[in-house]
């Protein structure tokens, strides 16, 4: 038996509920981990106790993730724990390659070649089609969704018209693409990454043999982030399981243990599953769950603002639990221009530095990879080192691949300069033709035109510079942005809300909140919407003590510059910074009585306010009126469908459900209501109170 001491040391310093999680002998078992809840402290915890009081064996432990850098860290903080048996940890791909390897060196059959890059296969299929109409890069991305989807070419087109997917071909130019691929590779002998999973898979089923020694092998299983799982991958960790294909909800005891955060799901949009989590005690009738609530990251008040913009309905847990103290109210700030934007917040880190704050406590998050190269301008123009995090991600980006490849066949000693019109004709070819969002925004003409800001840098550093000498340099530039080690790491990261997630900063700027970016211009449905709003949680879940928002009111592409209007969902950032209080469950009753309370009181000590007045209506919608709420509807399906945005842009079902109930009479009382922000009010304010007063005086 181990010794009670080494077991208390497990424990030590955790909360009841990470205690429970880690001690429990449920099998299978989920943890709900919230943001900043400790969640790879207690998944190491739990392997580490399991080891220690001999209820698992270290070498039949598996511990898988999504990364091989999440895989190296699970690894040095099991040994910093004192395991010293080795644990396999790795990803769902890399454990299925290297169980594949042995099986065909066992039965003697040829190992297919792994191909580097689908690209290359694809690019000729795309083009011999003669269709200017999609890239291959999205082709590529668009079989790697249906892989994950375990969807096969024979079955595409029906799951894509059922599931309203919009495909970058036509369904059946991409569905025919999606069955020569699969056809060449057959042809060649060769398999793709996304391969390796359904190959698995199928020896599992076909070779008992096999399947009894894998299962064997690995008896506890152990998975990070569910909430990313994709179809596939689950399909492959029932097979390691030994569950019966086609089980709904299984039964029996699994030794399985998987953490995740459903509001923390951000990859639907390749492939992932969250309902895999939500749904785990559904699947599995023996599981227990455990919810991790404390945060043990971030301020009250940045969890005010993270819990606002998950919002009524939205959210797939109850709020987190503030353990820090009070810290500074999260800012909002609206700039002229996306340069005055990026000049604005390059002053706010130099002035906050100065106050003997590290650069590595600063963090910029933006929605997309072009947007951080204003930043880097900025931040060079007044000495702020600083780090791109996947910087070499914007090289990689297809539109700036072609451009790259364009200007890689003109001569060599062409001043590049002359050039330069090239690239501004290709961000004026990507706004006609690209895919935009409400607000005008492109991504591919965005990445362009970070590259002709690029350009117009080199021109600046070599006026008479060649194309060949500006090929060599933006490649080493971009590089050395990204990579270059700086006085100890001591510099400003600037990443986009995706690759933030898992990390934190004391400082963090989230900056180009606006429409079209958050939420991106192409998330045209709920899904998509609930997804981005989620993604926005995640970008200010990073910040531990200060969080700083910004938008612009302009932005240029090209030569054209836009205007701009702020995300829909800072009206629920200022909501909840204003109120100063974290209301119990995510209680809008509370947050809307607190924020009434605050503006009586500014109002009666003559001083400048808040949202919200004494008579204002602060119902939420759950005794609306249905006649009411239908006449609501009829009108926002008719303003639906004169700007051309989903219903749901104008008002969401939840807060016209509450503009029905309490029937508001004036701006004010509508500015009261949840998810009503000054900007709805403005656009619709004055039609809202006519339909009311139209319907009563029927």
């Amino acid at each position: 038996m181990p010794h009670s001491s080494e077991i208390a040391r497990l424990l030590d310093g955790l909360n009841p509920a990470q205690g429970a999680a880690v001690t429990s002998g449920a099998m299978p078992l989920a943890i709900l981990a919230g943001a900043g809840s400790g969640k790879t402290r207690v998944l190491t915890r739990r392997i580490a106790h399991r080891i220690l009081t001999d209820s698992a064996n270290p070498s039949r432990m598996l511990a898988l993730t999504f990364t091989r850098k999440a895989a190296g860290e699970l690894s040095k903080r099991l040994n910093q724990l004192g395991v010293r048996e080795r644990v396999a940890t790795g990803t769902f791909h890399a454990i299925a390659y290297a169980q594949l390897r042995q099986w065909w060196a066992d039965t003697n059959q040829p190992a297919p070649q792994l191909v580097e890059s689908k690209m290359r296969l694809v690019a000729p299929l795309v083009h011999a089609r003669k269709s200017h109409a999609a890239q291959p890069v999205d082709v590529v991305s668009e079989i790697e969704w249906a892989k994950a989807r375990l969807i096969r070419p024979e079955h595409y087109a029906g799951a894509v018209n059922a599931l309203g997917r919009k495909p970058p071909l036509g369904v059946e130019a991409m569905a025919a693409i999606y069955a020569r691929y699969e056809a060449e590779k057959k042809k060649r002998g060769i398999v793709d990454f996304d391969d390796l999973l359904s190959l698995c898979v199928r020896a599992l089923e076909t070779d008992r043999e096999f399947a009894a020694r894998q299962r064997w092998q690995f008896r506890h299983v152990f998975v990070d982030e569910f909430q990313d799982v994709n179809p596939a991958q689950y399909r492959l960790l029932e097979g390691w399981l030994g569950i019966e294909p086609g089980t709904e909800f299984a039964e029996g005891t699994f030794d399985l243990c998987v953490v995740g955060d459903p509001n923390q799901a951000i990859y639907a949009w390749n492939g992932a599953d969250p309902r895999f989590l939500t749904q785990f005690a559904q699947r599995f009738a023996s599981a227990e769950v455990i919810r991790l609530e404390d945060n043990y990251r971030s301020t009250p008040q940045i969890l005010t603002v993270a819990d606002a913009i998950l919002g009524m309905g939205q959210r797939e847990s109850r709020p987190l639990r503030a353990n820090r103290p009070d810290g500074v109210v999260p800012s909002v700030t609206d700039y002229a221009s996306d340069l005055d934007e990026a000049k604005g917040v390059a002053r706010s880190i130099r002035d906050r530095h100065s106050q003997r704050r590290p650069w590595s406590q600063f963090a910029v998050l933006t929605r997309t990879n072009a947007q951080a190269l204003l930043f880097e301008e900025a931040f060079r123009a007044v000495g702020i080192p600083h780090k791109v995090r996947g910087g070499g991600m914007f090289l990689a980006q297809p539109e700036i691949k072609n451009a790259l490849g364009e200007l890689r066949r003109s001569p060599g000693n062409v001043a590049f300069a002359s050039r330069i019109i090239d690239l501004e004709e290709m961000v004026t070819e990507a706004l006609v033709g690209g895919t935009t969002g409400p607000e005008g925004t492109n991504e591919r003409a965005a990445n362009l035109e970070g590259l002709v800001r690029l350009a117009n840098e080199f021109v600046g550093i070599d006026p008479m510079g060649s194309t060949a000498s500006f090929l060599q340099w933006v490649n080493g530039v971009i590089t050395s942005r990204a990579d270059e080690p700086d006085r100890g790491g001591n510099l400003v990261e600037i990443t986009t809300f995706h690759r933030a997630k898992g990390l934190e900063w004391p400082v963090v700027f989230v900056a180009g909140l606006e429409r079209g970016y958050v939420p991106i211009g192409q998330a045209d449905n709920q899904d998509a919407w609930d997804e981005e709003r989620r993604l926005l949680y995640v970008a200010v879940t990073r910040a531990e003590q200060e969080l700083h928002c910004s938008w612009a009111k302009s932005r240029t592409f090209g030569s054209r510059t836009t205007a701009r209007t702020r995300s829909p969902w800072v009206d629920n950032i200022d909501a909840a910074r204003l109120s100063g209080e974290h209301p119990a469950d995510g209680d809008w009753r509370a947050q809307l009585r607190l924020l009434r309370e605050r503006a009586d009181a500014a109002k009666a000590a003559g001083v400048p306010g808040i949202r919200g007045t004494k008579n204002a209506h602060i119902q939420i919608g759950t005794n609306a009126d249905p006649k009411v709420l239908e006449v609501l509807k009829k009108w926002r399906a008719g303003k639906a469908r004169a700007t051309g945005v989903p219903a749901f842009v104008i008002f969401h079902d939840t807060t016209l459900a509450a503009v029905a109930e309490a029937q508001p009479d004036s701006h004010e009382g509508l500015l009261a209501l949840p998810g009503v922000g000054s900007v709805k009010v403005d656009r619709y304010g004055d039609e809202v109170i006519a339909v009311l007063a139209a319907h009563r005086a029927s």
